[in-house]
């Protein structure tokens, strides 16, 4: 469906032939993106000769589709206006601010906990809306404000406050929308134990996730309780103590929460939530849990396949924790660093930082403060990501090498991990030239892909499947096709 014409979109023929982009190829490319998203299109090349010369504009996700697919091929981001489709649906901006003030950061986050989340892992929703619109760019201001300022001065807010805050959330008529009603307790005096709450369902979740990856439905419980149970807290009263204890179990939540989305495939909805979780660790002067949320930003990063700044991001979660997160925190963050620098193609760069992350892991003693977050890391995570750093250098024999002792200690805890960690195996041994132990490693793979939920570990199974096309008449290759193909052709 397209809106009425307005006259010849100049600017976005303009913008296509910059970009070497035919009709054909754009149709093409914004299908694709939206079949990614589980969205049915079926745009051609007269499709997009109307929205040129008739100035006819794509209703739903196209116009932030369209941007995508020429940002992609431009290699920056493509904002609608340059496009000529400033006036389509607008992406909301919604979870993309880092407020200064305390009070208007508590409002951006809440923002985002009410939206509708019931439809985004099927792309629908406001998350089909936003497909495509995800911007690397914009984890700029976040991190550099995080870097000038790590911690607010205090976050107490008083009960004559909390109450203009609820009558204010009444009178716009988004009481209901936490779950409560008018009467739903914005205003209730938070203590301690509704904070242990809130760091319990975190703990739960993190298991969950690991176990069943970000689209179980235990994990997905995740935005409801930051819209139903956090949300109605962080709007509450509480002493300088307890709030910063609150954002810093709410900035969790918020984490995992754009962490199940990464490994979904929901990249929007992932960046509002990690930019609201930093927000939130800045208010609860947490700075280690801080650089953790920019660790995860680095992450999406370098998955997105912009290695600079997933460098960038790593090393500012890295400069404002020296001398403040322990061992094993800072082992971690270099480890991520490595990726993006693997990502990038700086394999100097990329060794000294494993070199600095294996380092830092000698360091840490079991009595270690660590935080709970960081439960998941050890040595065969460190070989897991190392092994990850070599695919994408190009280097099987490291692969291979690192990925045994990844392997070594397989455990039902961490299933995905095993399952990502075999489709890394198989693509080394692919690359060594042993297409049976390749093909073997992958069935495993399918095998533990079978059993979670996660579109990242789908999208690894399809990447190998892809390296192992030129063999495609071999019969090993066929069989694992075959395996394949109830897991890849999943309905969303």
């Amino acid at each position: 469906m397209s809106r009425e014409p307005r006259g010849p979109n100049e600017k976005l023929g303009t913008v296509l032939a910059l970009a070497g982009i035919s009709n054909a190829g754009l149709a093409r490319r914004v299908n694709d993106l939206g079949a990614q998203r589980g969205l049915t299109l079926r745009y051609d090349k007269t499709s997009v000769a109307r929205w040129v010369s008739k100035g006819m504009v794509p209703q739903g996700a196209a116009p932030h589709l369209i941007a995508a697919a020429i940002a992609a091929k431009l290699g920056r981001p493509v904002p609608l206006h340059e496009i000529g489709l400033a006036d389509a649906d607008p992406a909301p901006e919604v979870g993309l601010s880092f407020p200064r003030d305390v009070g208007q950061a508590v409002r951006s986050a809440t923002e985002l906990y009410r939206l509708d989340l019931a439809g985004r892992r099927g792309g629908g929703g406001i998350w089909q809306s936003l497909a495509g619109s995800f911007s690397v760019s914009a984890y700029s201001t976040p991190a550099s404000r995080w870097l000038i300022t790590p911690a607010d001065s205090s976050v107490a807010r008083e009960p004559q406050q909390a109450a203009r805050e609820a009558e204010t959330i009444r009178a716009a008529g988004a009481g209901g929308a936490h779950g409560g009603g008018p009467d739903s307790g914005l205003a209730q005096r938070v203590g301690h134990s509704d904070v242990t709450k809130l760091r319990e369902a975190a703990d739960d979740a993190r298991r969950w996730d690991s176990k069943y990856g970000g689209g179980d439905w235990r994990s997905s419980m995740v935005p409801e309780c930051l819209r139903v149970d956090a949300a109605p807290l962080l709007l509450g009263s509480y002493s300088d103590d307890v709030g910063r204890a609150l954002f810093g179990a709410t900035a969790e939540l918020t984490r995992l929460a754009g962490w199940m989305a990464f490994d979904t495939g929901q990249q929007e909805a992932a960046q509002r939530y990690y930019i609201q979780a930093l927000r939130l660790a800045r208010a609860a002067a947490d700075v280690p849990l801080g650089g953790y949320v920019l660790a995860s930003m680095s992450l999406q990063a370098t998955y997105r396949g912009y290695g600079d700044e997933g460098v960038d991001l790593a090393q500012a979660a890295l400069e404002r924790n020296r001398g403040l997160a322990t061992a094993r925190t800072m082992s971690f963050f270099r480890l991520v660093e490595a990726r993006a620098q693997a990502k990038a193609g700086d394999a100097p760069a990329c060794g000294a930082a494993l070199k600095a992350a294996e380092g830092w892991l000698e360091r840490a003693r079991p009595g270690d403060a660590d935080p709970s977050w960081l439960d998941f890391y050890s040595p065969e995570r460190f070989a897991a990501d190392a092994a990850e750093c070599y695919r994408d250098l190009r280097m099987p024999r490291q692969v291979q090498r690192f990925t045994e002792q990844a392997l070594a200690r397989p455990t039902e805890e961490f299933v995905r991990s095993h399952g990502l960690r075999l489709v890394v195996s198989a693509v080394a041994e692919l690359e060594s030239g042993n297409l049976d132990a390749a093909c073997a490693a992958g069935a495993r793979a399918v095998e533990v892909a079978g059993r979670i939920s996660s579109a990242r570990t789908t999208e690894y199974v399809r990447d190998l499947l892809h390296r192992l096309e030129p063999y495609g008449n071999e019969p090993r290759v066929a069989e694992l096709r075959e395996r394949a193909r109830p897991l890849l052709f999943a309905p969303a």
